[in-house]
């Protein structure tokens, strides 16, 4: 009854949790958009955003304190679970403070993925401009009018990269320097790939049109790849975890329904027998994330 219990309770404060943040959004929401919705060539904004390393994230108090939530709450109740003890299980939950961590990590991965895929239209729109025989600076003004039509957020990633190379170029500044900028903070293969390509057909008087629709091609196969791997080992991660809950189930429905037959496991050696459990479950979740984590 414990366990039952326990779990409504830290289902019904994670709730509220989520609940708060979500009311915090919608208040803030306004005078965010607000300040984001202004011109996109404004001098200061471009200051700051030729800063943006895609390799660099910083995460919000906000976004801190739920990613540690996110794991501290599952964590203190899987070991309330296998120790049944309040100290334990707390000093257990003390894993969500390594979580923010790794939430940097997959929102940074998850914002390059984005700028990848946007990269991807960007190229087609740029070919499809320079195909009628418009200069390379034209070709990214009007790439940058197609690339507003395409994603109407002001603040998507692609759309605001392509102001700020056209804001520089406009200033006088090289697009081959605004190009460069880009691959280095972008720290995307492809990127730099196709900016080291368009520097040299620029020096050389290569064929940029035919460049560009290559490199659109590449990256398109590349994402058709990925996507075909996704749903190929989409049932296996799903069974994975099946596989990793399984053993905490069975422990929860054991405990509740025979707590003397579980008796000995809560006492004695039988902690080091669940926290060798624990080592294991972890592992093994460890392990399948690596082999399911397939780079293109």
């Amino acid at each position: 009854m414990k366990i039952i219990l326990l779990i409504v309770l830290s289902g019904t404060i994670s709730w509220m949790l989520l609940l708060f943040l979500e009311r915090r959004r919608q208040s803030s929401g306004p005078a965010e958009k607000k300040a984001n919705t202004g011109d996109v060539h404004h001098p200061q904004r471009h200051s700051v955003l030729t800063l943006v390393d895609y390799n660099c994230y910083q995460l919000t108090p906000r976004e801190k304190l739920s990613a540690i939530l996110m794991l501290a709450l599952p964590a203190f109740v899987v070991g309330y679970i296998f120790y049944k003890s309040f100290v334990l299980a707390a000093a257990f939950s003390a894993v969500g403070l390594m979580f923010p961590r790794i939430r940097k990590q997959q929102l940074i991965q998850l914002r390059k993925n984005k700028l990848f895929v946007q990269f991807k239209q960007a190229l087609s729109c740029l070919s499809s401009s320079m195909a009628v025989g418009k200069s390379i600076e034209s070709a990214f003004q009007e790439a940058l009018e197609d690339l507003r039509l395409l994603y109407p957020d002001p603040d998507c990633l692609i759309v605001v990269e392509f102001s700020v190379i056209c804001r520089k170029v406009e200033n006088g500044e090289p697009i081959e320097a605004a190009l460069k900028h880009l691959a280095d903070r972008s720290h995307l293969e492809d990127i730099i790939s196709f900016t080291d390509v368009f520097l040299t057909c620029k020096r050389t008087g290569g064929n940029l049109v035919e460049v560009m629709k290559r490199t659109a091609t590449v990256i398109g196969e590349k994402l058709e790849i990925t996507q075909d791997i996704n749903v190929m080992i989409a049932q296996k991660r799903f069974e994975s975890r099946v596989l990793l809950f399984a053993p905490i189930v069975i422990v929860a429905v054991l405990s509740f329904s025979s707590p003397e037959y579980m008796q000995p496991l809560y006492s004695g050696s039988g902690t080091l027998i669940m926290s060798a459990s624990l080592l294991l479950l972890g592992g093994c979740y460890v392990l399948t994330q690596k082999i399911m984590n397939i780079k293109v």
